[in-house]
């Protein structure tokens, strides 16, 4: 700024700052103006497409602009990550982050962006946890049975994972952790397989998913013990949270959106409570429900990034107890 509109900034200051205001809006008058990309880390057909095509019908709907649905697969989601945080930070650009956003910094040495600092967070919109299920030969009936029998033989029992870094791992490491118990890691490519052999009894227990473990063990094939969520799932209430024998145990999965870096804060504002609208229309929460998670429609950009920046915390502290790398 020049001597001569510092002056007029210090003689005007409401009017220097009314036009700051004025042209902070025209970006919200004016998005969006054109297509928008979502990219998504992981293959279509699981639960990160489920949520990423209900947001995108719904935006669409509302702006009348394309919302295009990109698919960019691979290395637990750090291609698709890598290609939003150099995207232009202009709106037109947004990626649908998951759980291994949080993850991924401390598994991997090197990574070819930063989670936190390349990032404008927007909201999280839902969360979904996982099921410890055992298989019904296992004498027990209850976490508190688990780590008691955990006790007794330790690294006897058998706990499996979707993989390395997966929050199906993560969860039995923090259990681990939290109850002082050892346990047999046997990672699978994918929690279906997993899933099959615990219930052919080849593996002891298994951090399964909510849609998967809890028709499993309403048949009697799986004993369910407990999820992984603070609270009870509403569409299992009899089923007992793991926090409830292991206060402050506490793992979900979650989808949010992000934008680059310097987006402009009206377009992330405005993202932010279109979104929120969309989430609370019966046929989107219909659509997330069906996926095992819980929609979330009053997530504020700050309370996002609070969230994003303690799940690295305390997954990274996870990771360095278990001395887990994946490259």
């Amino acid at each position: 700024m020049n001597q001569s509109n510092h002056s007029r900034s210090r003689k005007y200051p409401l009017a220097v700052a009314a036009l700051t205001l004025f042209a902070s809006g025209v970006h919200a008058q004016t998005y969006p103006s054109k297509a928008i990309r979502l990219l998504v880390g992981f293959a279509p057909g699981g639960p990160s497409d489920v949520g990423a095509r209900t947001i995108a019908q719904k935006l669409n709907e509302k702006w009348g602009q394309p919302v295009i649905v990109d698919f960019r697969p691979g290395a637990a989601g750090n291609i698709a990550t890598e290609l939003a945080a150099k995207a232009p930070p202009d709106g037109y650009t947004l990626i649908s982050a998951a759980f291994a956003h949080a993850v991924n910094p401390s598994l991997y040495s090197k990574l070819p962006f930063n989670a936190e600092k390349d990032f404008a967070p927007i909201l999280m919109f839902a969360s979904v946890c996982n099921l410890l299920v055992a298989h019904p030969s296992l004498p027990v009936r209850s976490v508190k049975d688990l780590i008691a029998l955990a006790k007794s033989r330790p690294e006897q029992l058998t706990v499996g994972s979707a993989g390395n870094g997966t929050s199906s791992h993560l969860s039995g490491e923090l259990l681990k952790m939290m109850a002082g118990i050892k346990l047999t890691h046997v990672p699978y490519k994918g929690l279906a397989p997993a899933h099959v052999d615990t219930i052919g009894g080849q593996l002891s227990l298994l951090f399964d998913g909510i849609v998967t473990g809890v028709p499993a063990a309403k048949s009697g094939r799986l004993r369910a013990l407990g999820v992984t969520s603070p609270k009870r799932w509403q569409g299992a209430p009899d089923i007992p949270a793991i926090g409830e024998s292991l206060p402050g145990f506490d793992v979900r999965g979650w989808y949010g959106l992000l934008a680059p870096a310097g987006t402009p804060r009206d377009i992330i504002q405005r993202i932010n409570t279109e979104t929120a609208r969309a989430i609370k229309e019966p046929d989107a929460r219909d659509r997330l429900y069906s996926i095992g998670s819980e929609p979330l429609a009053n997530t504020t950009p700050e309370e996002f990034a609070a969230f994003i920046q303690n799940e690295m915390a305390k997954w990274a502290k996870v990771v360095k107890t278990a001395g887990i790398k994946v490259e």
